[in-house]
């Protein structure tokens, strides 16, 4: 028997909260582009091991770290002057029953693929050196992939997750992945990937503060960026209203100076990320699991990103949880709210954790008695097929920030 714990959750219902901060950090952020490297170089070597051996080998690329380069922006162009380094480390098994692995150039590829399709106007080869400092090992640590059953945990930690998403956190993240998708980017060429979107909602109204790196050579001139800037902030005042009914105000790059007549002036840069000028950048710096920051809610410090997909809890627990809380609360009525913590025992099977705690704000009229059994069915049933979020992982289809 799991010890799977279901009690009610003793907190303040998050849209009954006065204060409430929200948090996304877009793709072309240096943490969010660290992040996506070190999953990307995962999942490549996860591809490798399973095309050689069948199965996946011992690594952790959760590692990453970006250091700005040097750019002089100008309205209608400008120039990368001293290239961004990303240095690509972690752990990676190179060599394993006689099959040796090209594991540096695999994780080179990787990088440069998602670089290469992530920041449109970045110039891969000239304005990035990527570096590939994966540790090698033997094998000797893959004994734990091997065995029958589920895999053994590589830690004793924890995993949370929380459902469903308040209103405030769905309108920073629609707002991010609406400003970065690729026919947003068609339309609209000047709206860099490096996108920051803090919401803050106090009581009944939210403020959005956005920061958007604008691309200089798609800028004219100052009139042509604060026009860009102003249809920023109306097409996300007419987004608002698909996820709330509360008052929206909206706010785009509050450090420009709009008495500059030059680039200093403003967000400015030549490929559409600040990596390139002077923000730095680390996995596990930025969004959690679920793709937010959320200060108001559980939260781990665990980086999911890059971590290995068959016995690290904290990736797999923080997937897991975020997954699970999302089925209870579209599957069981009643559940108004679900927080949802998964705490594992270094050693032990990962689909038999220490402790797997569901905290539920239920309904007016609803008693926990009315809904723990359907709640537990659910964390057991996740538990026991535990292995298709290594499989979604190894896929590219689990969000890991």
């Amino acid at each position: 028997m799991r010890n799977i714990i279901v009690d009610k959750l003793n907190q303040t219902y998050i849209e009954d909260l006065d204060i409430e901060i929200v948090e996304r950090k877009g793709i072309g952020h240096p943490d969010s582009i660290s992040d996506g490297l070190g999953q990307t170089v995962s999942e490549a070597l996860c591809n490798m091991y399973m095309d050689e051996l069948g199965g996946i080998l011992h690594h952790n690329t959760d590692e990453v770290q970006i250091t700005a380069g040097e750019s002089n922006p100008q309205f209608g162009g400008g120039q990368v002057l001293k290239p961004i380094d990303i240095l690509l480390t972690g752990r990676g098994v190179s060599e394993y029953d006689g099959v040796k692995f090209p594991l540096d150039v695999v994780a080179i590829e990787a990088a440069k693929e998602f670089l290469d399709d992530t920041i449109i106007n970045l110039d891969v080869n000239l304005d990035t050196v990527v570096e590939c400092k994966i540790g090698h090992g033997s094998g000797d640590l893959v004994d734990v992939f091997k065995r029958e059953g589920a895999p053994s945990s590589n830690d004793t930690s924890f995993g949370v997750g929380y459902a469903p998403l308040s209103e405030t956190e769905s309108l920073v993240l629609a707002t991010e992945e609406l400003l970065n998708s690729k026919a947003f980017k068609a339309k609209h060429p000047a709206v860099g990937e490096d996108i920051k979107v803090m919401g803050l909602r106090e009581e009944d109204h939210i403020t959005l503060t956005i920061a958007c790196a604008m691309v200089s050579k798609y800028v004219d001139d100052r009139d042509a960026y604060i026009s860009i800037r102003e249809e920023l902030k109306d097409i996300v005042a007419d987004l608002a209203p698909k996820y709330t009914d509360r008052e929206v105000k909206v706010y785009v790059n509050t450090a420009d100076n709009d008495e500059s007549e030059d680039a200093s002036g403003y967000y400015l840069t030549v490929t559409g990320t600040s990596a390139e000028m002077g923000d730095d950048g680390s996995v596990g710096r930025g969004n959690r699991a679920n793709g937010l920051i959320t200060p108001c809610r559980p939260m781990s410090m665990e980086a999911t990103s890059g971590k290995n997909p068959i016995n690290h809890v904290g990736k797999i627990y923080n997937i897991l949880c975020t997954e699970m809380a999302n089925d209870i609360v579209e599957n069981v009525e009643g559940v108004k709210q679900v927080n949802i913590m998964v705490l594992s025992q270094i050693g032990k099977p990962i689909d038999q954790p220490k402790a797997a705690s569901t905290q539920l704000i239920l309904d007016d009229g609803v008693k926990l008695e009315d809904v723990n059994f359907k709640v537990e069915r659910i964390v057991d049933r996740w538990l026991e097929d535990i292995s298709v979020i290594t499989e979604n992982v190894v896929k590219g289809n689990a969000r890991t920030f």
